[in-house]
């Protein structure tokens, strides 16, 4: 077997896990990023939501560092325009997000991995993980490969914990999860000239019988025709943390799309439609996550709690998503979420740390907290701490919390104070 050797191992190359190793790399450390699909990004590539934020609350940017370079970068490349972030939004958050190309997004993450060192291991994933005097060891299976990693950090960015689990550490979850979302976009019909009423009667009427769900369109047939479909149905029981629930996730996701379609083309007006989109996979909101040395708890999150080691900042409304829509509570004013260190540690580990959805928080925090410019900040945090471990031979919590800031500050994050 194949054996290779790292200061810094981090598992997902998704929202967080693409920052945290830039970040590590860009220090030096010796850094492998493991991905099991084909590209980096996670939500904002394969999952279809190319419209990243919040970076802004309330007049001032809030989230910057490697993140933000990558997206704007991704923006300007691509001959497109960011938001006016001196325009407040009020309840519309969403004019704040940044619609970017994902496929690009995910081109420029990868040049940006290999500029910074880190060894990218696509195809792969960890089928077995075993704790050592001084790091870890890790068994990384894939096409045709399998390797054994010596490292002496671990970052675990899957989104499940998965890493976590693995190694029989304390994961949470709730019995029921938030929907997932299969994004796609469908075109060839003017809205304008439908029949929105009569289109609502029998949409209803398909939904009684069986030939729809209520999910498929979230009840509002206008609504969704509207947005062409883009985020606006869900897949009940949405579920990423195992090979199976995947896949049926997945195919859930699909069989949705096809009865949309085949609904739609029976009616008049849609005699030329058409798919102009649509994401390889669904996309899932929340499974596990860690029970870690902070938890960050939903007064903490809404009151804008500054923890005493506070490294990033998270800024979105409230936004727990059920079967039939999502109804956000936005936050008041002023207040500007923190992320601390000790909600990316898993509670009694060495040498471990989560980054994205999988941090310890409670569920209506976790709801906030998930959206990627959050997850890419506390990528940029864990890529950090991780790095200054593994170069000082200690753990994540002994890391100096000064230094840590010090080397955020140092690659253009923002850190509370």
């Amino acid at each position: 077997m194949k054996r290779l050797a790292a200061d810094v191992l981090i598992v997902g190359g998704g929202t967080a896990g693409t920052i945290a190793a830039i970040q590590a790399g860009r220090l030096g450390a010796r850094t492998i990023l493991v991905e099991a699909g084909s590209q980096l990004g996670g939500t904002t590539t394969t999952g279809g939501v190319d419209i990243p934020g919040l970076f802004h609350a309330w007049g001032r940017q809030v989230i910057a560092g490697i993140g933000w370079e990558l997206v704007t970068r991704t923006v300007e490349l691509n001959g497109g325009n960011l938001p006016d972030f001196k325009k407040p939004t009020g309840r519309q958050h969403w004019k704040h997000q940044v619609r970017l190309c994902g496929a690009l997004y995910a081109a420029l993450a990868e040049e940006a991995c290999v500029k910074a060192g880190v060894q990218l291991r696509y195809y792969e994933f960890p089928a077995a993980v075993e704790q050592t005097g001084d790091g870890w060891t890790i068994r990384l299976d894939g096409k045709g490969t399998s390797v054994e990693v010596a490292a002496k950090q671990l970052v675990d960015c899957t989104g499940n914990a998965s890493v976590a689990g693995m190694i029989s550490l304390p994961r949470q979850r709730e019995k029921t999860t938030q929907p997932g979302t299969l994004i796609y976009r469908l075109g060839g019909y003017d809205v304008r000239s439908l029949d929105l009423k009569a289109l609502q009667a029998k949409a209803t009427a398909a939904v009684k019988s069986g030939a729809l769900k209520p999910t498929d369109f979230n009840k509002s047939i206008a609504g969704f025709l509207g947005g062409g479909g883009e985020n606006a149905m869900h897949v009940p029981g949405a579920d990423s943390s195992t090979s199976e629930t995947h896949t049926a996730t997945n195919i859930r996701g699909r069989q949705s799309l096809l009865r949309v379609v085949r609904f739609l083309k029976q009616e008049p007006g849609f005699a030329t439609l058409r798919i102009e989109r649509l994401q390889p996979e669904t996309g899932v909101r929340e499974t596990f996550r860690i029970v870690g040395e902070t938890t960050v708890t939903v007064k903490d999150y809404t009151t804008g709690r500054v923890f005493d080691d506070a490294v990033a900042y998270s800024f979105y409304p409230i936004d727990l998503h059920v079967e039939h829509g999502v109804k956000p509570e936005h936050l008041k004013e002023g207040i500007v979420p923190t992320i601390p260190l000790g909600a990316l540690i898993p509670k009694g580990c060495k040498n471990l740390m989560v980054a994205g959805r999988c941090l310890s928080s409670d569920r209506l925090a976790n709801s906030a907290l998930r959206v990627q410019a959050s997850c890419m900040a506390m990528g940029q945090a864990a890529g950090v701490t991780a790095a200054l471990a593994a170069n000082a031979a200690t753990t994540p919590l002994n890391v100096p919390l000064a230094d840590i800031r010090r080397r955020l500050l140092e690659h253009s994050a923002i850190v509370p104070i």
